[in-house]
């Protein structure tokens, strides 16, 4: 008798764990907001490297995929591989060289000796500069395939996770400026859409407005580091960003950024966020929002 008793008490206390272990399971369900899904694991992530005077973003997307546009220059290198090893990232799937010149690909020898790297995205141009030269060696030596890129291709696209990712510049096969074979990149995250000018002047602006008129996006990484040479009315037009990013140097020697182009995107009613100002800069989207934190705690100007 005293068994049986035993064994019932044992049945007992073993459903009412169970019952309370339910019951936090049934809460949660109840309380889960099937529009509104914050998993960590649904967060699109965009660094803005703060490289001095030069261009070099690394972004996380959802699916757990990872690319790098641009690394400033040389001596740059190992702020952008040390950034990048902090937030735990060994491999880059997508590498973007938006165009040869030293202070976008400067330091992308470091990255490529340091990660795991995918494929590399280039335009059809070449240059024969130290910088750029090292880096086809670079590239080589790592095994890594090389894609000419151009307005029109599609760098990554995921249903599942509702993310595409595309080059919307160059359009042209020949450009007297280096700067206008520059790789514009257009990422677009559910509701969310970011921009990424390279150093892409107004020739370029315009080609791509004729393309994709329908330009708007929330955040833009302003081209050119905020030279009047880029970031033309029009396109400022078309864009009409919650928020407009400058990478650029303290007191830099071309005097980035230029008065007329700040006050351009401002009027706009962009939110400037500038590198030199605020350090490196990053942009969170849940696909729906976007939120802003910096180095430096230092808001927008």
């Amino acid at each position: 008798m005293k068994k049986q008793k035993f064994l019932t008490l044992i049945i007992l206390c073993i459903a009412a764990v169970f019952f309370c272990s339910s019951c936090d399971i049934i809460d949660d369900f109840l309380n889960y907001d099937l529009d509104n899904d914050k998993r960590p694991a649904d967060l699109l992530v965009s660094h803005y490297i703060d490289v001095g005077q030069g261009d070099s973003e690394f972004i996380e997307f959802p699916n757990g995929e990872t690319m790098l546009i641009d690394a400033g220059v040389y001596d740059a290198g190992a702020t952008v591989t040390n950034y990048i090893s902090s937030l735990g990232c060994t491999k880059i799937d997508y590498l973007v060289a938006t165009h040869p010149h030293s202070d976008h690909i400067g330091g992308m020898r470091a990255v490529i000796d340091k990660f795991d790297i995918g494929t590399v995205y280039m335009p059809k141009v070449e240059n024969n500069t130290y910088s750029y030269e090292k880096l086809l060696k670079s590239i080589k030596n790592k095994g890594a395939k090389i894609k000419n890129t151009k307005a029109g291709t599609n760098i990554m696209k995921s249903d599942a996770f509702e993310i595409s990712v595309d080059a919307l510049a160059p359009s042209g096969s020949k450009y007297d400026s280096l700067n206008n074979y520059s790789i514009v990149i257009r990422i677009k995250y559910r509701n969310n859409t970011l921009l990424y000018m390279g150093d892409a002047e107004t020739l370029s602006e315009g080609e791509i407005l004729k393309k994709y008129p329908d330009l708007k996006a929330d955040v833009i990484k302003v081209g050119h580091h905020g030279s009047s040479s880029s970031s033309s009315q029009a396109l400022v037009d078309a864009v009409k960003p919650e928020y407009a990013i400058f990478s650029l140097a303290k007191n830099n020697d071309y005097h980035h950024p230029h008065k007329q182009v700040t006050e351009r995107w401002k009027k706009s009613g962009a939110k400037l966020y500038r590198t030199d100002q605020c350090g490196t800069i990053t942009v969170t989207s849940d696909g729906t929002e976007i939120s802003i934190t910096t180095e430096k705690n230092q808001g927008a100007s």
